[in-house]
């Protein structure tokens, strides 16, 4: 049976570079960065080199990058931090956030009594900038804005930088999750000037279980994590640092083939929604991500012309034809209820029939991409 793995906005395979690396600290450099001797302070050298390189990437300062599980912690502790330390009394979000956000700025209603708004959004799934600009100007009090940059189910962009001009304007903190962008998307913060953003390896062809979080300088945000002193005091826990060279290589990686990995990928987007449209005439595309110029080159999300008890079965057949891929995102699989993002962009026809995404890497083929949507065409006709 032919494997096809089209989920790589769930997880990334892991460049055969990054583990070969990961393999060398694990059986080399086993010291405690804490610990003064030679065997610590070499494992503390390579994560300070870590921390340096990813600054330089961003235009940052090294002392803004800290590391952390992944993107879900950094979310919390960037809106943790924000209500708990810095004042903010408003939080200005959307309904279509990852689930990190949206459960985070949940609890932090019922904990600290905060205002929390929701940005409307346009047909597509786009905040509406307008709204956005009323919620800020709606009174005095503190307030941060959280919208990611690259929706992980439709894969829409946000204009980040009319954001951070609205943001400054009216003195809001900015934060975005930009867990699908880091990694596939060159970053500036001096030229996009957001206040926090978050990043994870495993998105970008790196080890699970390591991410970033960038905090602008002097913000004034305090640990969500006590004990020792690691990470210059922000975040307690001794330090993993075969994952964090890891996170390392893999991001010089991502950036060094930038410009050649993100047109394969976007010929293979480019290639799949020409192919399906053709193979399947009633498929529609979910968000913007059917517009290679408004939407991420890393993914699509589909609606197929089938009812809804069929449908159910969609997903269970293309595992049994070897095809990995997602209704949504990863972290509700295990949920019954359907797509929170879906929900709100689509009709209440098409949330009826099934919705798939399919998100793509340098290891994909046309060849892969072929064999899929004859599986899809297969299941629709019969």
């Amino acid at each position: 049976m032919q494997k096809v793995y089209l989920d790589s906005a769930a997880t990334t395979q892991v460049r055969e570079e990054v583990i070969a690396k990961m393999q060398d600290a694990l059986g080399e450099c086993y010291g405690n960065p804490s610990s003064t001797h030679s065997f610590g302070r070499t494992a503390k050298t390579a994560i300070e080199k870590t921390r340096k390189t990813i600054a330089k990437y961003l235009n940052a300062h090294p002392a803004e990058i800290i590391f952390t599980s992944g993107g879900t912690e950094a979310d919390n502790m960037i809106l943790r931090g924000a209500v708990r330390d810095l004042d903010v009394r408003t939080i200005i979000t959307s309904k279509i956030e990852h689930h990190a956000v949206l459960h985070t700025v949940e609890e932090l209603e019922k904990e600290y009594g905060i205002a929390l708004h929701y940005v409307n959004l346009d047909a597509n799934g786009n905040p509406d900038l307008i709204h956005l600009k009323e919620l800020l100007a709606k009174d005095d009090t503190k307030k941060i804005v959280s919208l990611m940059h690259v929706n992980n189910e439709i894969g829409n962009k946000l204009d980040i930088d009319a954001v951070c001009i609205l943001c400054k304007e009216y003195n809001a903190l900015f934060h975005s999750d930009t867990v699908q962008s880091v990694g596939h998307y060159a970053w500036d913060v001096q030229q996009t000037p957001v206040d926090f953003l978050t990043a994870a390896a495993h998105k970008f062809h790196g080890p699970k279980g390591i991410g970033f979080a960038y905090i602008k300088k002097d913000k004034g945000i305090k640990p969500l994590i006590f004990g020792g002193s690691q990470e210059r005091g922000f975040r307690a826990g001794t330090e993993p640092y075969h994952n964090i060279v890891g996170l390392e290589e893999a991001f010089v990686m991502s950036y060094n083939n930038l410009d050649e990995e993100k047109a394969y990928v976007t010929e293979l987007k480019q290639y799949f929604i020409d192919k399906i449209k053709t193979e399947i005439p009633e498929v529609k595309f979910n968000g913007l991500s059917g517009d290679i110029d408004k939407s991420t080159y890393t993914l699509v999300n589909v609606n197929l012309p089938v009812d809804e008890k069929k449908g159910l079965m969609l997903l269970f057949h293309l595992d049994l034809k070897g095809i990995g891929c997602s209704k949504g995102s990863a972290c509700q699989s295990g949920s019954s209820l359907g797509s929170h993002v879906l929900t709100e962009v689509l009709s209440n026809e098409d949330l009826q029939k099934p919705s798939v995404r399919f998100s793509f890497s340098k290891y994909n083929t046309k060849q892969e991409l072929d064999y899929t949507i004859q599986v899809l065409k297969e299941f629709v006709e019969s």
